[in-house]
């Protein structure tokens, strides 16, 4: 029994993906974070799980089925990230696995593979290359309670995060390092990286219209 959990955000213009404008504009950008969640989602359904969670902040106008939506809990990042481990405990036991919107170029074999390891590690983490991380996943979600305590959106939050479950006793096993959506730079190379995604094809889109219209 094992759960795959999404944590996001809905697409508004101005409050997602805000650091990729320029050269985007705040409806542009938003329109490119919601192709990445829509990638993220379709891939993290076909990925073979018990149950899988999408912890909402805002709403969306469609949620494909087979996920069951819980909204956001209150406080910080850290709060919040607790909170989606805790929330999926209570739905029902086993292995959580939570991942976030900024990777669309996540694949069915990369997931499976990190809950595959998740059955013999007490831990796995996912560092993505800006020091944060993209994956996170736990057999026990008590032990997402350090996550209150890791400062977040730092260049060594996934670090942090590491030395924090180690202190509790608990083993982390490394998943692969996957590039994180803040900049314009970033989603240039993600999208070259996963050119069928719904993300890449976005990108591109608003991209040419934002030079033509330079």
């Amino acid at each position: 029994m094992s759960t795959l959990v999404v944590i996001a955000k809905s697409p508004v213009a101005g409050r997602v993906k805000t650091r990729l404008c320029p050269p985007l504009t705040p409806e542009s950008a938003a329109a490119v974070a919601g192709a990445a969640l829509a990638d993220t989602l379709e891939v993290v359904r076909a990925t073979p799980a018990t149950r899988h969670v999408l912890s909402l902040s805002g709403v969306l106008a469609s949620v494909p089925s087979g996920f069951h939506v819980v909204p956001q809990r209150s406080g910080g990042l850290g709060d919040r990230l607790a909170g989606a481990f805790a929330d999926a405990g209570e739905i029902a036991p086993g292995p959580v696995l939570l991942v976030g919107m900024d990777t669309p170029q996540l694949s069915v074999d990369l997931l499976s593979d990190a809950l595959a390891l998740l059955t013999t590690s007490a831990a796995v983490l996912g560092r993505s290359d800006d020091g944060g991380w993209w994956a996170l996943g736990l057999q026990d979600v008590r032990h997402a309670a350090v996550l209150c305590d890791v400062p977040m959106s730092r260049c060594d939050t996934a670090a942090l995060t590491l030395e924090a479950l180690r202190r509790r006793g608990v083993g982390v096993a490394e998943l692969p390092v996957l590039r994180d959506v803040d900049t314009i730079a970033d989603a240039t190379s993600v999208a070259a990286a996963a050119p069928t995604t719904r993300f890449a094809r976005m990108l591109a889109d608003v991209l040419t219209e934002a030079t033509e219209t330079a």
